[in-house]
């Protein structure tokens, strides 16, 4: 038992040992190729866009991109984990599932129009946006992709791989046209317009993928259908809004409060450790409608399954962001240059996030959400995100964007101990 965790065998056994093990390795390896490629695809561009535009324009790039961020966390609402959830549990029943899909789309749209809406009155109002209008504007087309791409479903009936091939289309996109249209400093308007066509082109294809092969129709649902998926997706929206108070928020408060130089700086390292955290997603992915079902079927083992995967996560992700701390310097020399050194200290202290998020994952989605602690999962998330607010906006004062960093580490932190002690006494763990 002791070796257990260690033996090759026993993990082959656990991962391809039935069918829906074997389902959940396939959906894993898809997943994980998407995520490489989301990922990987970028950091090519990466090196040649920072020298190109440098610190001051990426910067202004970063913040624009975090700004419309949340109208993306808006139209997103709570659908990711709670529409994925209703598809799981209904996938066999066709009227449902174009229920729920058409219930979900029409939400979506009304809250694209009035994210919309609200990004007009910005622009119109405040100067340090209508500045620079255009760049909005363009950014914004992402959140039209998002909209459009409904990753929930693809989740929800366990087939990952026209997830992995659509992202793949829109990065490729991205990648290609970025060396196509983009060589001078005053090119960089073009970055949110090749962006956004990606994220567009992907979503209306994977709608065409919805409707086609899995005989989805859009249907004018009831009142209460589309009552029924607000009221379902609110915990975990509210939650999401707490969260972009400290992955999100951090860019775009560093801006507000500095310029866009020092972004540029966050901005660079920040974009490093999210590659890496990106990895991390097929698991959450993979496993969170897994874990759903399971968990109403058989109780036990699925806290069993919780605790090895607690177990594998949290060693591999340790091990990266001891690694990746240690050769920050390397890192940051091959990937953003010599203008970016200021950066060489926020990725040796913001990798471990990478750590603290696999464990958070693992302990917040597939254990307080996936066993139906949607309340407490928000009470942790929306006091630790205050709390956050707070710290940073002291620590930049103190610290400048390593303030911000440390101030991101320590929150992840906390919120992967709160949410422990809750598993622990709801006797989970």
């Amino acid at each position: 038992m002791k070796n257990e965790f260690f033996d090759f065998k026993y993990w082959r056994k656990v991962l391809t040992g039935s069918p829906t093990r074997k389902r959940l390795t396939g959906n894993f390896f898809s997943l994980s190729v998407l995520q490489a490629l989301n990922y990987i695809l970028p950091l090519i561009t990466l090196p040649y866009l920072v020298r190109v535009l440098g610190p001051e324009k990426y910067g202004l790039i970063s913040f624009a991109q975090a700004f419309i961020a949340y109208f993306s966390i808006l139209t997103d609402y709570g659908f990711g984990l709670s529409a994925t959830r209703e598809i799981s549990i209904n996938r066999g029943n066709k009227e449902k599932a174009s229920e729920i899909f058409s219930s979900v789309m029409i939400i979506k749209i009304f809250l694209g129009v009035l994210s919309f809406v609200i990004l007009g009155l910005v622009l119109l109002s405040v100067p340090k946006f209508g500045n620079e209008w255009l760049l909005y504007i363009f950014t914004f087309g992402t959140v039209l992709g998002n909209i459009l791409f409904p990753v929930w479903f693809f989740q929800g009936i366990e087939n990952m791989k026209w997830i992995t091939i659509l992202n793949v289309i829109a990065r490729g996109i991205f990648t290609v046209l970025i060396f196509v249209f983009v060589h001078k400093e005053s090119d960089y308007l073009n970055v949110a317009i090749i962006n956004s066509l990606g994220s567009i082109i992907a979503g209306i294809i994977s709608l065409i993928i919805v409707f086609k092969n899995f005989k989805v129709k859009f249907i004018f649902p009831k009142l209460e259908s589309i009552k029924n998926q607000l009221k379902e997706g609110w915990h975990i929206f509210i939650s999401n809004i707490a969260i972009s108070l400290y992955t999100v928020s951090n860019t775009f408060i560093l801006g507000l409060f500095t310029n866009n130089t020092i972004v540029g700086y966050y901005s660079g390292a920040e974009k490093i450790v999210k590659a890496i955290q990106g990895l991390l997603n097929p698991v959450s992915q993979t496993i969170y409608p897994y874990f759903s079902k399971l968990y109403t079927e058989n109780k036990k083992r699925a806290i069993e399954l919780l605790k090895k995967i607690l177990s594998l996560v949290g060693l591999s992700t340790f091990i990266i962001s001891i690694i990746i701390s240690v050769c920050s310097p390397l890192i940051c020399r091959i990937i953003l240059g010599s203008k970016f050194t200021e950066s060489i200290p926020v990725l040796r202290i913001l990798i471990f996030i990478v750590f603290a998020i696999g464990i958070n994952n693992i302990l917040g989605i597939q254990g307080l959400v996936g066993f139906g602690y949607k309340k407490e999962f928000t009470k942790i998330v929306v006091i630790c995100s205050l709390i956050h607010l707070g710290l940073i906006t002291i620590l930049i004062w103190q610290f400048s964007f390593i303030g911000v960093a440390i101030g991101t580490v320590i929150t992840e932190s906390l919120i992967a101990i709160s949410e422990y002690y809750c598993l622990k006494k709801k006797e989970i763990l």
